[in-house]
């Protein structure tokens, strides 16, 4: 009996061996615990079921657990359906007998499904911020993944989660501003990790790769930092002008190629906020070719056409609290030759600090107003630094040109968006011209006043800008009010005439010089004196007088020879209008083209050799005309001599046209001394100013370089010829 209870037992034991054992190793399939599968994960959350067909169990007899395996099931979430590779997951075996079935544990392979699906399958089971974000900016894109979820006896799922897998050909939006598409990368997600790797994506159609982008939570934000590379690319200019935009929207790219690496890292909350944003980045530029609006450089280098050129640039970029830094270094070409160029630029919310130095060599430097120009041979370093703020206004701190002995500087220099000067600290020169004259002065803003002093300074173009009643040269100027004490040792007119101890101040209301007062002295002990005076009507005078006059009319090519004389030049102008008069007394001049041609026309040789030789002699010269936007219109012009007097009028259009005409009266002696006589001179001229005798009357037309002359031999002198001789004999 006891042999047979043996048996039987045996027999059992090694059946119920047998059925752990093909349990184990190959389990079975049925579909009679499938509601209760459906119940259990509709606890863990209502909103998802379960679609399944045979269910694999398969007994593991180490720790009593069925694992629970299903191929192809659907996962149905609201009006979605997931298609799942498998799933699977382990019952307490005495959970299972006793039908109390409950998940501590689901592993779900998936196929190729919708991201934005399996986002939203997780935030069912957890709807964490970093899940809600990924929803929000993920638009488009293919995951596979491995999820594994274990539960508490809640249905809750612990914080010990894995989740890798694969994504493809994704597109994510963030903020309208950062779009990305073609996204693929592998991932690995863990509690507080997101790890992405072998990352291939385009931002904003710039091809970027990375090794590898983290996202780590923090309290209630996550720091999300990474690296992304892109090869050298020749780009599409509309892919990067949002870049450029944000420096500068008056940057005009024609051409880019460059490669880069960047270092990124910055925090996010769940109402997606962005903070701490960090860039680094490594760029190497092979080209890049673009213009600037309203860049006014061509006036300062003469090779510039329209277009700057970068070549072989090295850039460190960095963001950093709204801050971009920008440090380069490379050569820049303009009209086909290279120079060096550095520089560093920080942008912020308000302002764009920038710090450049260019090395000139191979590109000539003109500063026309200085009248100074650096040959293409020469080396040279430009340095400019300064600020250019969010209304428009340039501020530059430094502006400085060194090249052998010659140096200009300029410190605290403040520009309006129209490039006219508001303010300026210090300006400081010493350097030679193009026409080999040093200039060593230097201006100093005191207060709201300016000291400018010196050695020498070249200031004929400043001569012939008076000369000219063109006060328009103070237009760079905006709303100049100071007060200038000069004093300068040596002040050249021309290239070879100089004046000693120039002094005197200029006084500045709204750009117009209201008050002006310069005196100095020619070495030979002339004196010269400029004074201009504006009055309360908006009138200004100008006056000049000079002992010395022959260095001023030396401007006045058609002129050779002048020598001695006073000259006393008046202006008064007002709304762009100028009158003016310029008296010239006791002087004599040689070699006047025109001069020479009208006399020779009216058959007066004889005077005509003089004008070669020692010179025709007047005692009078005096001069009305007006200026009026490029019209100059002599009302009257009168000179009178021992040997010629001249009475003209006309018009001369700045580099057009040329229309004088006049009367010529040869042996004025003369002509006074009939005029003298009592008796005969009232009969030949008559009591109410008459006709004359001895004059002939010419035209001189045409432009400028091209002027024909004609004359009337046989016309007799005019009551206003005859007039004004009078007067000046009287005045006599």
């Amino acid at each position: 009996m006891i042999k047979k209870i043996i048996k039987t037992l045996l027999i059992i034991l090694s059946i119920l061996v047998l059925v752990i054992l093909y349990l184990s190793f190959y389990g079975i399939k049925t579909d009679k615990f499938n509601n209760q599968i459906k119940s259990n994960v509709l606890k863990i959350n209502k909103k998802i079921d379960l679609n399944l067909g045979d269910v694999n169990y398969l007994l593991n007899p180490y720790d009593f657990t069925i694992n629970i395996k299903t191929t192809n099931p659907q996962l149905l979430l609201g009006n979605r359906s997931l298609e799942i590779k498998n799933i699977q997951t382990n019952v307490v075996l005495k959970s299972l007998i006793k039908g109390q079935f409950s998940i501590d544990n689901l592993q779900i392979t998936t196929k190729e499904i919708k991201i934005n699906d399996i986002i939203k399958l997780l935030r069912v089971f957890q709807n964490s911020p970093q899940l809600f974000i990924l929803d929000t900016i993920i638009k488009d894109g293919l995951v596979t993944a491995n999820v594994n979820l274990n539960f508490d006896k809640n249905g809750t799922i612990k914080e010990n989660y894995k989740i890798k897998g694969s994504i493809k050909k994704a597109k994510l939006n963030i903020l309208n501003q950062i779009k990305l598409k073609n996204f693929d990368l592998n991932f690995d997600i863990n509690k507080n990790i997101y790890s992405l790797k072998k990352i291939h994506v385009k931002l904003n159609n710039i091809k970027l790769t990375s090794p590898l982008i983290e996202i780590k939570k923090k309290k209630d934000s996550f720091f999300v930092n990474g690296q992304f590379l892109n090869n050298k690319k020749n780009f599409d200019i509309e892919e990067i002008k949002p870049i450029f935009d944000y420096l500068s929207k008056d940057i005009d790219i024609k051409k880019i190629e460059f490669s880069s690496t960047n270092n990124f890292s910055f925090n996010i909350n769940k109402n997606l906020r962005f903070n701490n944003i960090k860039v680094e980045s490594t760029v190497d530029l092979d080209q890049l070719i673009f213009n600037k609006k309203n860049f006014k450089i061509k006036k300062y280098l003469p090779s510039f056409i329209k277009e700057i050129n970068l070549k072989k640039h090295k850039i460190v970029i960095n963001y950093n609290k709204n801050k971009f830094n920008i440090d380069g270094n490379g050569n820049i070409l303009l009209n086909d030759k290279l120079d060096n160029l550095s520089y560093k630029i920080i942008k912020d919310n308000s302002n764009l600090l920038f710090d450049t130095k260019i090395n000139l060599k191979n590109n000539s430097l003109l500063i026309d107003f200085l009248d100074y120009k650096k040959k293409e041979s020469l080396d040279s370093l430009v340095s400019i630094k300064g600020n250019f703020r969010k209304n428009g206004q340039l501020r530059f701190d430094l502006i400085n040109l060194k090249e052998k002995n010659n140096e200009i500087s300029i410190k605290g220099l403040d520009l309006n968006k129209n490039f006219e000067i508001m303010d300026i600290k210090n300006f400081n020169i010493n350097y030679e011209n193009n026409r080999k004259i040093m200039n060593k002065i230097n201006l100093k803003k005191e207060n709201s006043n300016f000291i400018l002093e010196g050695e020498s300074f070249d200031a004929s173009r400043m001569i012939n800008s008076i000369m000219d009643s063109d006060e328009e040269s103070l237009s760079i100027f905006k709303s100049l009010n100071p007060k200038f004490n000069i004093k300068i040792k040596k002040t050249f007119i021309d290239d070879v005439t100089y004046i000693n101890d120039l002094y005197g101040n200029i006084n500045f209301v709204n750009n117009k010089i209201v008050d002006l007062k310069l005196e100095s002295f020619f070495p030979n002990k002339k004196k010269i004196n400029l004074s201009i005076k504006t009055n309360d009507n908006s009138q200004t005078i100008t006056r000049l007088f000079s002992s010395y006059p022959k260095p001023l009319i030396k401007r006045y090519d058609f002129i050779k020879g002048f020598e001695e004389g006073y000259l006393d030049f008046y202006s008064s102008k007002k709304g762009g209008i100028s009158n003016s008069v310029l008296i010239i007394d006791n002087f004599k001049i040689k070699e006047v083209p025109i001069f020479a041609k009208l006399l020779s026309l009216a058959s007066l040789q004889g005077i005509a050799d003089l004008l070669t030789g020692e010179g025709i002699r007047f005692t009078d010269f005096e001069m009305n005309f007006s200026n009026q936007e490029g019209l100059t219109t002599i009302e009257e012009m009168y000179a009178i001599g021992p040997a010629v007097s001249i009475l003209m009028d006309g018009y001369i259009e700045a580099n057009k046209t040329v229309s004088l005409r006049g009367t010529l009266v040869p042996a004025t002696t003369i002509n006074r001394s009939i005029a003298s006589i009592p008796l005969l001179g009232k009969i030949l001229i008559g009591s109410n100013v008459g006709e004359g005798i001895f004059g002939v009357s010419f035209k001189i037309k045409g432009p400028p370089k091209k002027l024909k002359t004609s004359i009337n031999p046989i016309k007799t002198l005019t009551p206003r010829f005859i007039t004004r001789t009078l007067e000046k004999i009287k005045k006599n």
